[in-house]
């Protein structure tokens, strides 16, 4: 490992600490080097809160004068809540900036470099660029496409099997696996099921961890035929969007409203519209989006290549019976050459589980 890697990796740690706790923002990380001792490191805590440069910085002082910075992601040169990290860089009179990658922004990609190139300063592009970019899959698509980054994710045994057909599914996966959920979903911005879920399991859809940060849930529901003494709907302990189609009821919808629930209707007559529901999530600040659906919600999610992530989180058990639901139903394909592969391939040991992570390649 050179220099330059050793340390970006403690950059590329920093950022990765604060997982869940800077969208809409990228995950950031930094460190200052002089003299081969680390003056200063930092790292995006919050939206609206300094960049990772800035705390590199403000920690560093005078020491960073004439050193190197290291930067995961190419400092910022626009003027937003925050001021511009290339002109503080300059400003700090250091000699060199390493940067992971560029902006994914098509509109700021290199704007910042050229400021820092302008100003005389050496810049190294592309050290642990992968690394980086892997880190921020939400953010790089959120900035270009202003949608979510879908993740689907789904508990099974080794026949597919969510449930028995009896709809018994308490619990297919261990402890451990289960814990690992609530701690995606403490670092997604939010989580949807079907109204069906919510009729049949009446689940609360929160992160169960200490000081754990609890998603949007959002509902589809093409009708509004979710009971109103729903947990979804009575706990308070995290916003609830619902989102449904022109045939819903205006009644349960003033119902609703009435007891803080955000409703989102969406222009398919019959059925709520998913490519609508991402679109109109991105407006509403919502980077990542964990579907959690049964297997109808979860097929019109892959029908329509919507989906960027697929965990799934499988049993060494066996369930059986063709009336017991599965993780992904609705037609299916009709050639096997049709099937969907996966790219990014990652098998894991969670407890006695296994937990499958890849990235579908839709044809």
């Amino acid at each position: 490992m050179s220099n330059h890697e050793f340390y970006m990796n403690l950059a590329l740690q920093n950022a990765k600490s604060m997982k869940g706790q800077t969208d809409p923002n990228p995950l950031v990380g930094s460190v200052i080097v002089n003299d081969n001792r680390i003056v200063g490191v930092g790292a995006h805590l919050k939206a609206g809160e300094p960049h990772a440069e800035i705390h590199a910085l403000r920690m560093a002082g005078d020491k960073a004068k004439g050193g190197t910075i290291y930067v995961t992601l190419e400092p910022c040169s626009h003027h937003g809540r925050t001021g511009p990290c290339a002109e503080a860089i300059v400003r700090a009179g250091l000699k060199k900036v390493v940067v992971a990658t560029l902006d994914p922004n098509p509109l700021v990609a290199g704007r910042g470099i050229k400021i820092l190139e302008d100003a005389g300063i050496e810049v190294v592009v592309g050290v642990s660029e992968d690394e980086s970019v892997k880190m921020n899959e939400v953010f790089n698509k959120y900035i270009v496409k202003n949608i979510p980054f879908v993740v689907m994710k789904s508990a099974s045994t080794l026949d597919g099997k969510i449930a028995t057909h009896s709809s018994d599914s308490k619990w297919i996966t261990s402890e451990e696996a289960r814990n690992d959920v609530h701690q995606l979903r403490n670092e997604i911005g939010a989580i949807l099921v079907g109204v069906n879920t919510v009729i049949k399991d009446n689940p609360e859809l929160t992160t169960r961890i200490p000081n754990g940060r609890n998603p949007v849930r959002v509902i589809l529901d093409s009708t509004l035929k979710i009971p109103l003494d729903s947990k979804v709907v009575t706990d308070q302990q995290a916003e609830t969007w619902i989102f449904t189609s022109k045939q819903h009821s205006n009644e349960k919808k003033v119902e609703l409203e009435n007891l803080g629930i955000k409703v989102f209707v969406t222009n398919d007559l019959k059925r709520v519209d998913l490519e609508e529901t991402l679109k109109i999530l991105g407006e509403q600040s919502i980077s990542s989006l964990l579907v959690e659906g049964g297997g109808e919600v979860n097929a019109s999610f892959i029908n329509q290549k919507l989906v960027d992530k697929v965990i799934i989180y499988l049993a060494p058990k066996l369930i059986g019976g063709k009336n017991a639901p599965t993780f992904l139903e609705g037609e299916g394909f009709d050639k096997m050459g049709q099937a969907i592969e996966f790219t990014n391939v990652d098998l894991s040991k969670i407890g006695p589980d296994f937990k499958f992570v890849g990235y579908p390649v839709f044809k």
